[in-house]
């Protein structure tokens, strides 16, 4: 079986995010959703507006965001439009708050754990998606990548719920009273990312950039500063490609920060989430890394 391609390249430019991503002659036409992390108000680390233009203009996508299920800046849709002024994403796109219109049901027929997932209503609107990713750590997940900006990122407010307490609640008010099952939540993250990749079939296409490499990831308010130095973009097809690829990265690398992130990685037992990605098909560990430089 052939290896998926993962293109890398060290150059963390505007620019260089265009070139990486007509490397992999993706096929996404029509009207096209460019899924990213708009950034919680207060968190310094997020991918700026300015940064993500060229690519986005190049594909000439809708910028699409689902609102959240912890309190902060963007769990309702009027808070997080407010937001995407701030952060000043409607300055230069259209913004689309995905599930502004309530939820789309999607049916996960081979779950590990969920048997549907809640999507934002406005995802049926898109014929293709970019899934522009900041990869980082995440408090708990343990990293933040391709997989989970498919799963809890396409996730309307419900569905995030839903995801979090392992198909037990799509309700705010109790998500966070309930006890967590780690491998669970991690296992339900695989299976709504998979709807995700079945929904949109051969019409998506992934980019994950490595800077401001902090164990926090975007939706903390106060997020620790980045421990590692910037390490490159790589992009691909494959949304499990291209997470191992830059999970080797950091776990290859001799950065002094890179105990922080991997215990970060660990103690969530983050890998599990690309573990069970791998079991459900919707992608492969076994790439071949292409360097663009």
């Amino acid at each position: 079986m052939e290896k998926a391609k993962v293109y890398f390249t060290k150059n963390i430019t505007p620019e260089a995010v265009v070139e990486i991503y007509k490397k992999l002659n993706a096929n996404l036409d029509g009207r096209v959703a460019v899924k990213l992390h708009s950034g919680e108000k207060g968190n310094q680390n997020y991918i700026k507006p300015e940064f993500v233009k060229p690519i986005i203009d190049f594909v000439k996508g809708t910028v699409v965001e689902c609102n959240t299920a912890y309190p902060g800046a963007r769990n309702t849709t009027e808070k997080h439009k407010t937001l995407m002024k701030e952060h000043r994403w409607a300055d230069f796109f259209d913004v689309d708050i995905l599930d502004e219109s309530g939820d789309l049901v999607l049916e996960i027929p081979n779950g590990k754990v969920l048997d549907k997932n809640y999507v934002g209503k406005n995802l049926e609107n898109y014929d293709s998606m970019l899934v522009l990713s900041h990869f980082k750590g995440h408090p708990m997940g343990g990293y933040g990548g391709a997989i989970k900006q498919l799963s809890i990122g396409c996730a309307s407010s419900a569905g995030k719920c839903w995801i979090h307490s392992a198909g037990a609640t799509t309700e705010q008010s109790k998500v966070w009273k309930l006890k967590n099952d780690q491998t669970k939540f991690l296992e339900s993250m695989a299976d709504s990312a998979g709807s995700i990749v079945e929904y949109f079939k051969d019409k998506v296409a992934f980019i994950n950039i490595m800077c401001n490499l902090s164990v926090d990831c975007d939706c903390c308010a106060v997020a620790e500063d980045p421990c590692m130095n910037d390490i490159g973009i790589l992009a691909s097809l494959d949304p499990v490609a291209v997470d191992q690829a830059c999970i080797d990265l950091v776990y290859n690398s001799t950065d002094s920060g890179r105990d922080h992130l991997v215990e970060r990685i660990e103690s969530r037992n983050g890998l599990h989430t690309i573990e069970a990605a791998v079991a459900l098909g919707i992608g492969s560990k076994d790439y071949e890394l292409i360097n663009i430089d």
